[in-house]
């Protein structure tokens, strides 16, 4: 049987397992998921995402024979793919957070909407893949377009504010709906839809569902060009169409495969992420602009023979992130030791 075969088996019940576990962990608790076990059962997720990819190293053919040595630039692939892609899922985590922030949504209803908004984004983001895959297959040229998506969406994400991204009421589903639809005046519905009277009204929560959906049709168009190029570039003469399609797929899923318990986690540790954005606008662009430069014979032949780069690239970028974030006080902290510090000279002079 051909191995993709037996991985797609492997990953589909790796996948089940999780988020059945997942579902338990967050659901089956007394209180909130506290920041230690969350980042516990965050890390466990991940190793098991890491090892999946560095088992396709040793499973999958390594005679270079006919194209090229399989196994290691699956591997390679995979978790550069799945490290963009979790980078991403992160971002997402934190829009959900300011969402749920900015529109009041009570700690217990936040678990359940997270959990749909995940789905949705699973979802979406197989459908876009395939579709994508299969149009950059059939016209070459389409994937240039993408770069130009991500070089767009890397200036976007390092420029713009976050508070500016997400203004919920400006939603064109969220003021669609709550036209057209009575919304129930409860702040804190436990339902999607409540019958008041005699009629049936739409509430809060079923509003926020709609955000999070739209929002996450807008992280699902950023993210697939971002596979794609990590996928795509310097591989389509090694990898078969199929093999491109798998670790698309299961990358994407991976990297959003434990975001519940990532999502308890952030909101605990969120400030060793604040340079987080600006290391994901860099890997877009650096996708983007590789993609873009693919058309130069010596740049695609430079990734064709050294996958690794892409990899070492994005690991070293989110490391430099997460080490600057939490090395580089935040700006109010920086003005609050100031004015400590001239409080205490003026006593001094005293």
């Amino acid at each position: 049987m051909d191995p993709v075969i037996y991985y797609w088996i492997v990953f589909i019940g790796l996948f089940i397992t999780v988020f059945i576990i997942d579902l338990y962990v967050t659901d089956h608790r007394k209180g909130t998921l506290s920041v230690k076990t969350s980042l516990k059962w965050t890390a466990l997720w991940i190793s098991i995402a890491l090892l999946f990819g560095v088992s396709l190293y040793f499973f999958f053919p390594q005679n270079p024979g006919s194209l090229g040595h399989t196994g290691p630039v699956m591997m390679t692939k995979f978790i550069a793919g799945y490290l963009t892609e979790y980078s991403l899922s992160v971002d997402n985590l934190f829009v959900f957070i300011m969402i749920f922030s900015m529109m009041a949504v009570s700690q217990k209803n936040q678990p359940r909407l997270l959990k749909l908004g995940i789905l949705i984004s699973i979802v979406l983001r197989i459908l876009f893949i395939l579709v994508g895959m299969e149009l950059v297959e059939k016209f070459h040229w389409i994937i240039y377009i993408f770069g130009v998506i991500l070089v767009w969406t890397a200036y976007k994400m390092a420029f713009t504010k976050e508070d500016d991204q997400v203004d919920p009421t400006k939603n064109i589903l969220y003021k669609g709906a709550s036209k057209l639809f009575p919304v129930d005046p409860d702040k804190d519905p436990h339902k999607f839809f409540n019958k008041i009277n005699g009629k049936w009204h739409i509430t809060s929560i079923f509003l926020v569902l709609l955000v999070i959906g739209s929002t996450d049709v807008l992280f699902a168009v950023d993210s697939i060009p971002a596979i794609i190029g990590v996928i795509k570039e310097g591989a389509s003469n090694i990898l078969t169409p199929e093999e491109e399609n798998f670790i698309a797929i299961t990358s994407n899923v991976f990297a959003v495969m434990g975001l519940i318990s990532l999502f308890f986690a952030l909101k605990g540790i969120i400030g060793l992420f604040r340079f987080l954005k600006h290391g994901v606008s860099f890997i877009l662009l650096f996708i983007g602009a590789k993609m873009l430069l693919s058309a130069i014979p010596t740049v695609q032949g430079f990734f064709s023979n050294h996958s690794w780069v892409s990899l070492v690239v994005i690991i070293s970028t989110l490391t430099i992130s997460i080490l600057l974030s939490m090395l580089i006080s935040e700006k109010k902290e920086i003005d609050q030791l100031k004015d400590e510090v001239d409080d205490l000279k003026e006593n001094i002079l005293k």
